[in-house]
């Protein structure tokens, strides 16, 4: 005769396994889902890799690194005044958004962690990453373009380093918040002021992590068109002059892929490929870096 207790362990037994087996069901599921977002999500990358390559490579020549963007239906043409143009103000931009960014964030990180100008900081700083880049360009539009009456290389720099200022600072400030406070308070036992420990100990730590940062942000700028239109439009000839419209990469595209010209449209592919290469490589430079990091 089977005893209350024997019947009680036979119960929860019974029961531990049907639960047993409804997580592995749960979690079953849970995994080909995963997959099969991954799956959809790699399928759609390669398919652009493929298409940029197949039509990107077929665009590349000498010219294209040499010449000027031709007019409609030109047999010679490049682009090598929008490249030039992207790699100046890009280069430019990150010059002047980084020191901002990275002192920004060693103040949120090092200083303002509970003061009321960190958490304003902070909260300014999630609205400028969080802004679209048409109402940066706007904003330099109406700050920069529309008062000197012209549209400038300048402008255009402004545009992009207020897009590399927040990535910056929010890379920077989680970058010195990873590093663990007993560094700092050994710096602090020997008698190191702050600012020296600040620059000596905790970012120097972090320093492959702050490059991380910059590097992403020069990536994101890489591709930007939106702020440029507004900014420093465009220019089908060569110029250094800052204060001047300058062509850069990415607009050249746009206005190349838009048009019905098939040697434009061969271009833009090109310098699609030129760009997508380029953000490719920083990235996997950024992977590298940071995974050396740890």
């Amino acid at each position: 005769m089977t005893t209350p207790v024997t019947a009680n362990s036979s119960g929860m037994s019974a029961s531990r396994l049907a639960m047993h087996r409804k997580r592995k069901r749960v979690n079953a599921i849970a995994l080909v889902l995963a997959l099969a977002s991954m799956a959809f999500g790699l399928v759609w990358l390669f398919w652009i890799l493929f298409e940029t390559v197949r039509l990107g490579v077929g665009g590349l020549s000498f010219a294209t690194f040499s010449e000027m963007t031709p007019p409609p239906l030109a047999e010679t043409g490049g682009l090598a005044n929008a490249i030039f143009g992207s790699v100046m103000m890009v280069g430019l931009a990150t010059l002047l958004g980084t020191p901002i960014g990275i002192l920004a964030g060693i103040y949120l990180a090092e200083y303002g962690q509970k003061s009321w100008l960190g958490g304003v900081v902070r909260f300014i700083n999630d609205i400028l990453l969080s802004a679209p880049s048409i109402v940066v360009g706007l904003f330099i539009y109406g700050l920069v373009v529309a008062r000197m009456q012209s549209f400038s290389g300048f402008a255009g720099v402004l545009a992009l380093a207020l897009i590399v200022i927040p990535v910056v600072i929010r890379q920077t400030e989680n970058m010195l918040s990873l590093i663990p406070n007993a560094l700092r308070e050994a710096a602090y036992a020997l008698g190191t002021p702050k600012w020296k420990v600040i620059l000596s100990v905790t970012l120097k730590a972090a320093r492959a992590g702050v490059l991380t940062g910059i590097l992403l942000a020069l990536a994101r700028i890489s591709g930007e068109t939106a702020p440029l239109l507004f900014t420093a439009l465009s220019n089908q000839f060569w110029t250094s002059d800052m204060s001047q419209p300058m062509a850069s990469l990415p607009v050249t595209i746009f206005k190349f892929a838009m048009s019905p010209y098939e040697n434009w449209q061969k271009l833009a592919w090109a310098g699609v490929f030129i760009i997508t290469m380029g953000v490719l490589l920083l990235n996997i430079l950024a992977r590298v870096l940071f995974k050396n990091k740890h």
